[in-house]
């Protein structure tokens, strides 16, 4: 059976990248974390001070930046490296997810992604998700959703990731930091934050994670059956 692109887009903490994971180790696809990779490009942005409204500075940089993916046995989790360097941690932090969403609205950073994630969905079987994979990356991808929760839900689930990471921070920090992205990546010129028209909506706000990967793996089903059937009639 041929293997498709699933899309899964939406706002911060809705439970995306967990999602992903686990939607992608039942189908057996790759996974990749578009959101890391600019996490990835704004760690590389601040430890080399690079102004953020420079193109020169911002072409240079792209030019010795290199992101990948590697499988940890150990902690059975793919993890992101920069430029050889593991750095899946770091990209967590709050003073990274503070700028992420400046460095994502840049032209240039997101042509240089988008062309890497591209590649990277090639051969198909994969899932991503991201801000835009349904709309810019992979808009033919065959199943495309958009997850979205209430803000109070999604401060409380960011609040347990940080502490999980052994970071404090308060609640009122984070849905600040949260509200600020959602209205930076929804807004911006290049590829913004919204929903596909053949997008499935996902509204996680009361669903556990095993809920949430029951609503795609069912969609995902009936797009292979489908695409069963019409190879079989043709």
């Amino acid at each position: 059976m041929k293997k498709i692109v699933i899309a899964l887009d939406g706002y911060s903490s809705c439970g995306k990248s967990t999602t992903a994971k686990l939607v992608a180790a039942e189908l057996g696809y790759a996974y990749i974390d578009t959101g890391a990779m600019y996490r990835a490009v704004t760690l590389y942005f601040l430890e080399h001070h690079i102004s953020f409204t420079n193109p020169k500075e911002i072409k240079d940089a792209l030019d010795h930046i290199e992101v990948e993916f590697h499988y940890n046995s150990k902690t059975k989790r793919n993890e992101v490296y920069l430029n050889g360097l593991n750095v899946e941690d770091e990209i967590r932090k709050m003073y990274v997810s503070d700028q992420v969403s400046e460095v994502s609205i840049i032209a240039e950073v997101r042509h240089a992604m988008v062309a890497q994630q591209q590649k990277m969905g090639k051969k198909r079987g994969v899932v991503m998700d991201g801000r835009d994979i349904g709309t810019a990356v992979f808009p033919d991808a065959e199943v495309k959703i958009f997850m979205t929760a209430d803000v109070d839900t999604r401060t409380k689930r960011r609040q347990v990731e940080l502490l999980e990471k052994k970071q404090l921070v308060n609640l009122d920090e984070i849905r600040e930091n949260l509200l600020k992205r959602d209205l930076i990546d929804s807004t911006r010129t290049e590829s913004p934050l919204r929903r596909a028209e053949d997008a499935h909506l996902l509204d996680t706000t009361h669903m556990t994670i095993d809920e949430q990967v029951e609503f795609v793996l069912e969609r995902v089903t009936s797009q292979l059956l489908k695409k069963e059937f019409a190879e079989l009639e043709n």
